[in-house]
């Protein structure tokens, strides 16, 4: 038994990810950044300089809740569809379209379907364009396109179809090194005719006697095989049949392109070939049968027609997206360490309840709020709590606020009272620092709001508060380690993630 999974099957369940993001009844997505302690082989394995290949597992999932940072929510205007990035340039071979891409129809470039060849390309002014024909498989030749014309033009020896253009907005939240945004232009698409005869493939031949004929396009589209349907115009010079042009007179053209074709043919042996549009006045098969070899090939067009739908007939079933982490916005993205795993999480909970979350930036680490502080408490160091046995690391101290924010990652051995066991800081006694020395008692007078650098506030009680988002609440759909990025309040960091379905 043989199967595949198809391009329309890929594109489906790139569409049921992308729209779930807006549809009435949307998930809630965040992307969360963690892992403020390095990687040691010891632990989580790898190094910084090479992290570790994460794991698909319940207990990997479980981890990256313990050691986020914090989280932001994904909107609906961060995701979008993408294909691969193909850069014009000129005196490259570019593919040409194919309907019939296939094992046993490779494309130029060797690709065994349409989507992995090269029928597309991007300019540098970020207009996108759809290669009809490449002139028998030459090198594009000539300045770089610019039309966004709604019919075919030619240029560069190739003939083109505009399809849409990346607008400055994609360009900065979307065009990378590798993939490229997808939108639709609605004139194109407007423009765009199901099942129209637009494109030919055209085979020589000699010895045909020279003249302009006409054929019709056999097959299922409207009214084929009369006036009404498509209609091929071809030229023959030399005793050659002449290449797909759109010029009338000088190359073979579509004269007339039909609608509703899912397939077709030109056949000119035993076919009947005319001598005007009409195709009432019949050549003699043997006039136009005195040569060999020749042949033209009609080109189906995708659902809707050319530029109809560009994420179907370009192969967008790649979703992107882009988050932006900016400073210490809203006070919940903590700038004072760095981070080494990225995260997407579904359908988060906030903490301690059962609604989904929805705010904009959540903080995932917990916090305290020291008072009699001695000493300055340094990134990453481990801290105890007298009596309790609570073991942590700190992911920042803010020394301005007197409030400490740690995490009780797994490796960290989390109390001691017994071996691995979770223990809880608790409001009341002393926090140290194992290396830096440095001690502070909570506040369990602060129960009141603090209020940060940006306005925002954090609540304490007993000097004490949990993070934003319940732990392992949800559902983890994507990890990815990397060597550290360090943060800044100054700084931005623009993520872009890339799922292929």
């Amino acid at each position: 038994m043989t199967a595949i999974i198809t391009q329309k099957f890929r594109a489906h369940n790139a569409e049921q990810f992308f729209e779930s993001f807006s549809e009435a009844s949307s998930n809630a997505y965040y992307m969360m950044i963690g892992k403020a302690t390095p990687f040691t082989s010891a632990t989580s394995g790898g190094t910084d300089a090479s992290p570790p290949t994460p794991t698909d597992d319940v207990s990997n999932e479980y981890y990256l809740w313990d050691q986020t940072i914090a989280a932001k929510n994904i909107a609906s205007n961060d995701v979008t569809y993408a294909v691969p990035r193909r850069d014009w340039q000129n005196s490259v071979v570019y593919d040409k379209y194919q309907d019939n891409v296939g094992a046993s129809n490779l494309s130029q470039s060797g690709a065994a379907n349409l989507w992995d060849s090269t029928f597309f390309f991007r300019t540098s002014d970020n207009r996108v364009y759809k290669v009809m024909n490449n002139n028998g498989n030459v090198a594009y030749s000539g300045s770089e396109p610019t039309s966004e014309s709604t019919s075919l033009f030619a240029q560069g020896g190739y003939i083109l179809k505009y399809i849409y253009t990346i607008t400055s907005a994609e360009q900065t939240k979307f065009l990378t090194t590798d993939f490229m945004p997808i939108s639709n232009d609605s004139a194109v698409s407007s423009a765009a005719i199901d099942g129209a005869i637009v494109s030919l493939s055209v085979t020589a031949g000699t010895g045909y006697t020279d003249g302009t004929y006409y054929v019709a396009v056999n097959g299922d589209g409207t009214n084929a095989g009369t006036s009404s349907g498509a209609i091929i115009s071809f030229t023959v010079s030399s005793g050659a049949i002449q290449n797909f042009g759109l010029t009338s007179g000088t190359d073979t053209i579509v004269y007339a392109a039909g609608a509703a074709y899912t397939y077709g043919t030109v056949t000119l042996t035993d076919a009947t070939v005319f001598t005007d549009v009409t195709l009432t006045t019949a050549v003699s098969t043997n006039v136009i049968n005195g040569g060999s070899g020749g042949a033209i090939g009609v080109f189906i067009s995708p659902k809707g027609g050319h530029g109809f739908d560009a994420v179907q007939e370009l192969g967008g079933h790649y979703v992107m997206l882009n988050t932006l982490f900016i400073g210490a916005e809203r006070d919940d993205l903590l700038t004072g360490n760095d981070f080494r795993n990225i995260a997407i999480v579904v359908d988060p909970k906030n903490y301690g309840s059962t609604t989904v979350a929805s705010d904009q930036t959540a903080r995932q680490t917990y916090a305290l709020k020291l008072t009699s502080v001695g000493g300055t408490f340094v990134n990453d160091e481990k801290i105890t709590q007298a009596s309790t046995g609570a073991i942590g690391r700190v992911v920042e101290w803010d020394s301005g606020n007197s409030i400490l924010y740690y995490q009780q990652e797994r490796y960290t051995n989390y109390g001691t009272n017994s071996l691995g066991a979770y223990v809880a800081f608790s409001g009341a006694n002393d926090v140290t620092g194992a290396d830096s020395s440095a001690v502070g008692t909570p506040d369990s007078t602060a129960d009141a709001a603090v209020t940060l650098a940006n306005g925002f506030t954090v609540t304490f009680s007993d000097g004490y508060v949990n993070p934003e988002l319940q732990p392992d609440s949800g559902n983890i759909i994507y990890t990815e380690n990397r060597s550290p990025i360090s943060r800044a309040t100054d700084q931005t960091e623009d993520i872009k993630i890339v799922v292929e379905f």
